[in-house]
């Protein structure tokens, strides 16, 4: 049995995971454990996580891989430099230098952060992502295909997966790049590139997509090919520390939206706008790859593949009879890959099938905590607890949700991913008209257009959506189904710029979880998964008649999702959330001890 661990670090989103024999054992994002968000430094923290999960010293290690080729990512770096000068040489004396320290001497960091002293492999960033998408999946053979900001010198790829073999056919070349070119109207509506895609992505149903023209004229052409080409005038990442220029500004009516500022009816255009051209190259890439290589099933990962409103668009286009995404899509993912593509394309191993439809196994790889430490937690800091375990814990929790509690649910192993799916979430009664905003102003603390996700027991997903399988991974956005919506005037008949009138009307009889457009994005849930959610939410179905909950990550703004009970306790007192659920502890906010800000034992939960 050999023991494979692969690391992803220095760009951003910093992971670990591990496979024995195959088969993930464990998977984590730094980023969890340091609590910085997005943590792109080495993943530390993350390593010593999977080896005491699978209760392995380093040395009991046989390989390590890493997700990304360093040779050819340098040589790419070096050759856009030469390219450009002598503009952006202050931003290239920043790249280089940190290039240099970090990734160029990875094999040096990994000797010295975890005491490797033999071999390192690496793998190609999109092989990477491609094995994060393929080997996990449901299907023996598919159609792969990834896109994404840059890896090495690709931005994105297809190819064919079939048993235990997996061969990149062909690949887009750096800087025409579909994940560069969302990422810079990202920093042109004034959220963060890297993470605030999503926030753009939220944004987008409120406007109107009048300048779809604009953009395919002046900023970007898309290929039958399926390729993109960038006109690179009208950017500034190449050469300044900006994303977008001048040129830039002009086609959409003035420079970039300041952060924080108000979010007007320019930036909800721009944002319909730049989602729909990004339909449109994905389903070109799409359909291209089924031309060239006649497969009828799609694997897709890289950061692009996040984008769950395209993601949807293309099932719904049936292109191919199914899609299957790596819920870790981003480079995070390209950790959990490397080490896939090394057991299976150079450790010769061979991928057999089993009684489980996919190996991801609902992505439940993070740390889990048991009663015996949660309870040692709880009763050492004197914090009141009620116990509900069994079959009276889902009707427990049922009856608060109904009561229109807000609930932080803490169960078994964290995600791996972006997305919380039941382990890591925070639960609201999908009903409540009043749940979209008190979710957002009072406990996320974040911006209050943005939507919330549904989860539904997977059996019942097509008596509310429209959507006729499985989506355990909130990767797919789909229609509530007509017979569950509400009219609601029309947006073209009116003004959009209030954008909290427009938030709070009702459109459908499970409104905290209904987009403006109608849509949802959409998370099934199976008792093989996560038994206890689903418990929970077949209880709340039985109470009230309805299967479907609020389900968002649990954190507020700006932090990463919580990691152990420490992190749980905190985001729960820290926020105006009611109950937090710890495993089978159920603490009321009520009942809880007044919070001190400088109260800080994290140490004592510490992985490392």
């Amino acid at each position: 049995m050999a023991n494979i661990l692969g690391i992803s670090s220095f760009y951003h989103d910093s992971a670990a995971a591990l496979l024995s024999d195959g088969r993930i054992v464990a998977a984590a994002q730094e980023e969890r454990f340091t609590r910085k968000k997005a943590d792109p430094r080495f993943p530390t923290h993350a390593v010593n996580y999977c080896l005491e999960e699978a209760g392995l010293h380093v040395d009991d290690l046989d390989h390590i891989v890493y997700y990304d080729n360093i040779v050819l990512s340098f040589d790419r770096l070096i050759d856009t430099f030469l390219g450009v000068a002598p503009k952006g040489a202050e931003m290239w004396k920043d790249h280089v230098p940190k290039f240099v320290s970090q990734k160029f001497n990875i094999f040096e960091i990994i000797e010295r952060e975890l005491g490797w002293t033999r071999e390192i492999e690496c793998c190609e960033h999109h092989l990477s992502h491609a094995a994060s998408a393929f080997y996990p999946s449901p299907f023996p053979r598919a159609a792969v295909m990834t896109i994404d900001g840059v890896g090495e010198w690709a931005t994105a790829s297809y190819g064919v997966g079939n048993g235990s073999e997996l061969e990149i056919l062909a690949d887009m070349r750096y800087p025409d790049s579909l994940g560069m070119l969302y990422s810079a109207f990202t920093y042109f509506t004034g959220f963060k590139v890297n993470s605030g895609e999503y926030k753009l992505m939220g944004l987008a149903p409120y406007g109107r997509p009048r300048y779809v023209d604009t953009i395919l004229d002046n900023v970007v052409g898309l290929h039958d090919d399926g390729s993109i080409t960038l006109n690179l005038d009208r950017f500034g990442f190449l050469d300044s520390g900006e994303m977008t220029n001048e040129r830039f500004s002009e086609l959409f009516d003035g420079p970039p939206r300041q952060a924080e500022s108000r979010i007007t009816n320019r930036e909800m255009d721009i944002a319909a706008s730049i989602q729909r051209v990004t339909e449109m190259a994905v389903i070109n890439m799409a359909r291209h790859v089924r031309r060239e290589t006649g497969e009828r099933n799609l694997c897709m990962a890289g950061g692009v593949a996040l984008n769950c409103v395209a993601n949807g668009k293309l099932l719904r286009e049936n292109i191919f009879d199914d899609i299957w995404i790596q819920p870790a899509a981003g480079d995070a993912g390209g950790a959990l890959g490397c080490a896939l593509a090394y057991h299976y394309l150079e450790r010769g191993g061979v991928r057999t099938p089993d009684d489980n439809p996919s190996d991801q196994h609902g992505s439940y790889w993070g740390p889990s905590f048991g009663d015996d430490e949660i309870r040692t937690f709880l009763d050492e800091h004197e914090y009141p607890y009620e116990v509900h375990s069994g079959d009276d814990r889902g009707p427990a929790l049922a009856a608060l949700l109904d009561e229109g509690k807000i609930i932080g649910h803490f169960a078994g192993r964290m995600e791996f991913g972006p997305r919380s799916l039941g382990a890591r979430s925070i639960l609201g009664d999908a009903r409540s008209q009043q749940m979209q905003r008190s979710l957002n102003l009072k406990i996320k603390y974040r911006e209050s257009f943005r939507p919330f996700a549904p989860a539904i027991l997977e059996e019942h997903v097509s008596d509310y959506f429209e959507m006729d399988r499985p989506s355990p991974y909130m990767l797919m956005v789909a229609p509530v189904k007509e017979s569950h919506r509400l009219p609601v005037e029309p947006p073209e008949n009116r003004e959009m710029d209030d954008l909290l009138t427009w938030i709070n009307e009702l459109r459908s009889d499970v409104p905290a979880i209904t987009h403006v457009d109608y849509s949802a994005r959409i998370q099934t849930v199976n008792e093989d998964h996560h038994p206890k959610f689903h418990q929970l939410i077949k209880s709340f179905a039985e109470r009230t008649g309805s299967p479907v909950v609020v389900n968002t990550s649990f954190n507020v703004r700006g932090e990463p999702i919580v990691c152990t009970p420490v992190d749980a306790y905190r985001c729960f007192m820290r926020t105006e959330m009611d109950v937090l659920v710890l495993e089978d502890f159920i603490l009321h906010k009520d009942q809880q001890p007044t919070w001190e800000e400088e109260n800080d034992w994290r140490e004592e939960f510490a992985l490392d």
